[in-house]
Parts: C-alpha cells; structure tokens; sequence
C-alpha cells in the first residue's frame, strides 16, 4: 500500500483520489471548497479544507512524508508554480503536477517536479491515433515514432499459433499479451494460438502498426 496526497479536487483529482482509494491505497485530498471535501470525504482515507499554497498546512498534515503528491489543479499557472515551489521545499519526495501547456510544464520541471502531465493533452493524442487507426481499440504513443496498441486480432491470425505468424519477423512489431474478456496472457508462447476474440496488445514502429492493422 502507498500514500498518497491529492491537492485540487476538480474532477481530474477526484477520479485520480477515488481510483487510488479503491486500489487500497491511503489517500488523503485537500481543497479549499468545504462542499467538495465533504462530498468526497468518504471516498478516501482523510478529506481536509485547505489552501494548497498555505506552507504551515501543508507541513501540518506532513506532506513531506506521503510516497507521492499529486497537484491536480491547473486552474492558475502561478497557484501551481507556487505550491510546486512550496512542496519541494517542504521536502515532498515525489511530486506529480498537472500543467495547462507545454509552456507550463518547463516551467514546472525546472522548479522540481518529478512528473508533469496534461491528461486533456494526452487523451486526445490517443482519441487522435485511435480515429486514424480505426482497428486498434486503444493507443498509447510512447514516442513520436514508437506506440503501443490494442486489437482484435486480424482475421488471418485466428487458429495459427506465434510460432507459426512468427509475428515479429512478419509484422515488425512485438506481442506483449494477449486478452480474451477478463484473461490476460503476459508474453504468450510460441505454442499459442489466437482465435477470433483474442485483443492483441502490441508494440512497435508507428509504421508498422499501420500496416499491422
């Protein structure tokens, strides 16, 4: 189990608090709204009111010592920077910011945080990739050259084991699972043999998973 402490409750920071709440994780959230913190305060370990930016609180309820702070909130770029800067100072160990820009995000890394993200950002790279390559059923771009996806196994695949696809020396691309409704196989042998509801999680060149599919 980990510790962790969510700053900023939109609704980024409430699903991020919830999800690690119900993974069986302490979570502890802080937000100046009393409302939402009463709202939420039984969905997690400890709900607090209170400013993100306030040093005395923050130290008061030891932020220093949770395995990862999570700034949730990017409402105002200088509120970020600002309690980036406190937290670090505070001695927080591992802190993850979310950044409105690419600009932001700079900014955030050179006064210390360890993690920058902006979901909107990154959700609509994958929506992007998935409307493009319309046979994957998720994207993740790992690099502007380099992704990992999810599909339904081609057609020409069903029956036939990896040895007989030999999918990497065909294909270029690498299997890493495969997923048939709740199962998962890790790294599935070369005796495996997929059949038509099999979901292939695969990594490779961007060029080569748009041929794959």
């Amino acid at each position: 189990m980990k510790s962790f402490m969510i700053l900023g409750l939109g609704r980024f920071g409430m699903t991020v608090a919830e999800t690690l709440y119900n993974l069986g994780n302490e979570v502890l959230v802080m937000d100046k709204n009393a409302e939402v913190i009463n709202d939420i305060s039984e969905r997690v370990t400890h709900a607090v009111v209170g400013d993100i930016c306030d040093e005395n609180t923050l130290k008061s309820i030891g932020a220093r010592n949770f395995d990862v702070v999570v700034l949730a909130s990017a409402g105002s770029m200088e509120v970020s920077i600002m309690a980036t800067m406190i937290l670090k100072e505070i001695g927080v160990k591992y802190l993850a910011v979310k950044a409105q820009n690419s600009i932001h995000a700079k900014i955030l890394f050179k006064i210390g945080a360890d993690k920058v993200f902006m979901p909107e950002h990154d959700m609509g790279v994958r929506f992007a990739h998935m409307l493009v390559r319309g046979d994957f059923l998720d994207f993740i771009e790992l690099s502007p050259d380099y992704s990992i996806g999810e599909l339904s196994v081609p057609e020409n695949w069903h029956g036939k084991s990896m040895a007989e696809l030999n999918v990497r020396a065909n294909y270029g691309v690498n299997v890493l699972a495969v997923k048939n409704g709740n199962i998962i196989n890790p790294e599935p042998a070369a005796d495996y043999i997929f059949n038509k509801n099999d979901v292939a999680v695969v990594i490779g060149s961007n060029n080569k998973l748009a041929k794959l599919k």
